[in-house]
């Protein structure tokens, strides 16, 4: 055997692959006393695949040099340069010497020492080979030999595709028969791994041509210059570009979360990570002072792998981890900077050794690098971040540490932005649903389903709203709306609108004229929250609306409507054909001084009704003609049931895309009373008229079944009877109907409205409406085409 045994490492491998040999030196540098390995595999020292070039020339039984990853005792990666001699034991079996490499210049010596060129090319920090015209190798360095690992002996007279016949060296071998052609030097990079290393190099390589004095080529010498440094230098300024421009793309802290990931693994910073975060910031809560003396959860809120499915992974995304007091993870987040760690770390031992699955894993995958990054923004933590490496060779270094600390605190502020907006949404939907119906009314009149959807888009939420109000008579009032702008102000505008429509409803009101008052109200907020300038009369347009409200009653089937701006309804007919209805458009609220305009529209039995805001027409994708097409062709066929309508008209017109604008769909579909639940009867001028109509209210309830009623609604027609007769006029009219609860009414030819008041002791009248308010559940007045109708409302007897 040539050269010497080094002191520091060598070992001998029977031919059956096992450990006779383990010298002193091997155990002072992977850990292992003699007892532990004579007799067991070779294989269980190896932390990574045996190079290429290694693997075939010891399966040819041939001499090999080159790097090898061994695993030390604690678990740890060692990158150790060997060389493995071939020898033969007393029966003829090979048996395999490893020790460190030895350098041995190239170079013939002579008396008088070697020539100084011969020195300069031997000790050459860089690797050198020299070819002949036929891109055969003449010579090369140590260097050079190491990194190809082979010794120069081997590899005279070879081409580099027949030294190493694998990629890239097909594409080396071709640039230097063009360089061998042509006469020009060549400048090729390249990032991989050479024959003789486990870990990919950065390398530049000078292909240049060697001329004679006539010019003519005779050969090229390449020259490779190791830039792994630079490579890496270069690869972590495009980690933090391209973290610069990817993280933070939405408003979302689990897709912020998400995109820290993807770009530490895409870009081949590191193997696997995974970010924490503390459960009150994945809420969108703030986050308090991070407690030292109890145990932290955090939840896992994104991890990405170089293998897919996330393997290595002992938390599902969505999990939570639960971090003990005195644990290295809640250590490093005490300590609010990252820390760099490998398997044989005592901390991280005692962190690996609390979970089986965890230490399992790192053992498995072999992972033996991990930086642990607390994410930290505006003073306050966040989470925690993991960074491991079991693919890529080399471990995290110092500079990988500030480059993951740079991600980190990139994508802190993004997440607490996210977090902040969550936060702010949250309070908006709270407040805008808060002001919304939390519950339909039940309804006689008609059936009601609806859909509310908040915008998707990073903007906040906007003002629309919708309502449905009963009324008297059995009556229904549907209202929706859209307050311009968005947000917390447009929120608490559209609050204000729906009360006063409300309010305005409960005075029975004309759809016109609601809107008319509604006008009012909406100029008058404008004043109040426009620009703050003393004495200012004129509205600033900032505060606005559209509206539509409609009025359906039962009983004539008669719907009255009018809408300020908003899109009209759709109307579809029992037989299936679907037409908008032709409404005056109106002007939008806030505008004042232009008319409002309602219409009326006889609506059969079982006819639909689609009211809705601009959201639903105008959604991403298409202009406001499409959408109305869309609608027609959603409305054209309805589903049984309300509800499976209107998720086919959000699957039709959405289509699976988040809306830019607040969405409301409301489907009411109407219903008639029965001829038998109402009564009419036209009364005389005459005071007999009391006692008649006692007597046909007292007749219609028994022949209803509610003669409990008798007493209450014969007092409260006689009292509204004698009101018309002593302050209205002709026509007068009783009607009786039967629905959810009993309601009575009494139209007269008078536009006086009455009111409530206390009668003194010898006042004469006054006690009529008070009795009525005591027998009623509710009363009230409203005015008609031909003068006023009071009615009151009594509750159904138990079991009726």
């Amino acid at each position: 055997m040539q050269g010497r045994v080094p002191k520091d490492l060598a070992f001998v491998v029977d031919a059956g692959g096992a450990i006779t040999v383990w010298s002193d030196g091997a155990r002072r540098l992977l850990g292992y006393e003699p007892a532990e390995l004579v007799g067991r595999p070779v294989d269980d020292l190896l932390a990574a695949r045996l190079p290429e070039s290694t693997r075939r020339h010891a399966t040819e039984g041939l001499p090999w040099a080159g790097e090898v990853a061994l695993r030390h005792r604690d678990g740890s990666r060692v990158v150790v340069r060997l060389r493995g001699t071939p020898l033969l034991d007393a029966e003829g079996g090979r048996l395999w010497l490893v020790t460190g490499s030895v350098p041995v210049h190239p170079g013939a010596r002579d008396e008088h020492g070697p020539p100084l060129w011969d020195l300069a090319l031997a000790q050459l920090p860089v690797p050198v080979a020299v070819y002949d015209r036929d891109a055969r190798l003449v010579g090369a360095n140590e260097i050079m030999a190491e990194v190809m690992g082979r010794s120069e002996e081997e590899m005279k007279g070879l081409t580099l595709w027949e030294i190493e016949p694998n990629p890239p060296f097909d594409t080396n071998d071709r640039l230097q028969r063009e360089v061998l052609r042509t006469g020009e030097m060549i400048f090729h990079e390249e990032h991989g791994k050479a024959p003789g290393d486990i870990r990919p190099h950065a390398w530049s390589m000078f292909m240049s041509p060697l001329k004679d004095e006539a010019g003519v080529v005779q050969g090229l010498s390449a020259t490779v210059f190791d830039t792994t440094e630079q490579y890496w230098s270069r690869r972590r300024l495009a980690v933090i570009n391209e973290a610069s421009l990817r993280i933070g793309s939405t408003l979302d802290v689990a897709r912020t979360a998400e995109e820290m990931a993807e770009v530490a693994v895409a870009r081949g910073f590191a193997d696997f990570v995974t970010v924490d975060l503390l459960e009150s910031v994945t809420r969108g809560d703030e986050p308090g002072p991070l407690p030292i003396d109890t145990p932290v959860t955090l939840r896992r809120t994104a991890q990405r792998s170089v293998l897919e499915g996330c393997p290595e992974s002992v938390v599902t995304p969505g999990g939570t981890v639960r971090y003990p007091v005195g644990a290295l993870p809640l250590r490093t987040l005490a300590a609010e900077r990252g820390a760099r760690h490998h398997p044989g770390d005592p901390e991280l031992l005692d962190w690996l050794k609390a979970s089986p699955a965890r230490a399992e894993t790192v053992s498995r995958y072999m992972i033996h690098s991990v930086m642990m990054v607390p994410l930290r923004a505006r003073g306050v933590t966040l989470g925690l971040v993991h960074f491991l490496r079991h693919r890529t060779p080399d471990s995290f270094s110092e500079d990988d540490l500030l480059l993951a600390e740079d991600i980190v605190a990139r994508a802190a502020v993004s997440v607490d932005n996210a977090r902040r907006f969550t936060r702010e949404r949250r309070t908006a939907l709270a407040l805008q649903r808060s002001l919304l119906p939390e519950r339909l009314p039940e309804l006689a009149a008609m059936d009601i389903a609806y859909r509310y959807l908040p915008t998707g888009a990073g903007a906040d939420i906007g003002g629309d709203w919708f309502d449905v109000i009963p009324l008297s008579g059995a009556r229904v009032a549907l209202v929706v709306g859209d307050v311009v702008g968005h947000g917390i102000q447009a929120s608490a505008t559209m609050g204000r609108l729906r009360t006063a429509v409300r309010t305005l409803a409960d005075v029975d009101l004309a759809p016109d004229e609601l809107l008319t008052q509604l006008d009012d109200l909406v100029i008058r907020l404008d004043r109040e929250e426009g620009p703050e300038v003393r004495g200012a009369e004129e509205a600033s347009g900032q505060v606005g609306a559209t509206c539509l409200y409609a009025v359906y009653d039962p009983v004539s089937r008669r719907c009255t409507m009018a809408r300020a701006g908003h899109p009209p309804p759709a109307l579809v007919t029992p037989d299936g054909g679907v037409r908008f209805v032709d409404l005056p458009a109106g002007p939008p609220l806030g505008l004042g001084g232009l008319p409002f305009e309602a219409a009326e529209v006889q609506l059969e039995e079982n006819s639909l009704l689609a009211l809705y805001t601009d959201g639903l027409i105008e959604a991403p994708g298409h202009d406001v003609e499409i959408g109305i097409s869309l609608l027609r062709q959603a409305l054209g066929a309805p589903a049984p049931e309300l509800e499976e309508t209107c998720e086919q008209v959000l699957r039709t017109l959405l289509t699976g895309r988040p809306a830019d604008d607040d969405v409301v769909l409301m489907l009411a579909r109407t219903a008639v009373l029965d001829a038998g639940k109402v009564r009419t009867w036209q009364l005389p001028p005459d005071p007999a008229a009391v006692a008649r109509a006692r007597k046909m209210a007292g007749e219609q309830l028994a022949e209803w079944g509610l003669t409990e009623a008798e007493f209450a609604t014969e007092l409260i027609v006689s009292e509204l009877v004698t009101n018309a007769l002593r302050y209205g006029g002709a026509p007068i009219e009783l009607r009786l109907i039967r629905d959810s609860t009993l309601i009575c009414e009494v139209s007269d030819g008078s536009s006086t409205a009455p009111h409530l008041r206390r009668a003194r002791v010898f006042d004469e009248g006054g006690r009529g409406l008070l009795l009525v308010a005591q027998l009623a559940e509710r009363w009230g007045s409203r005015q008609t085409a031909t003068g006023k109708t009071i009615w009151a409302e009594q509750a159904l007897p138990a079991g009726v």
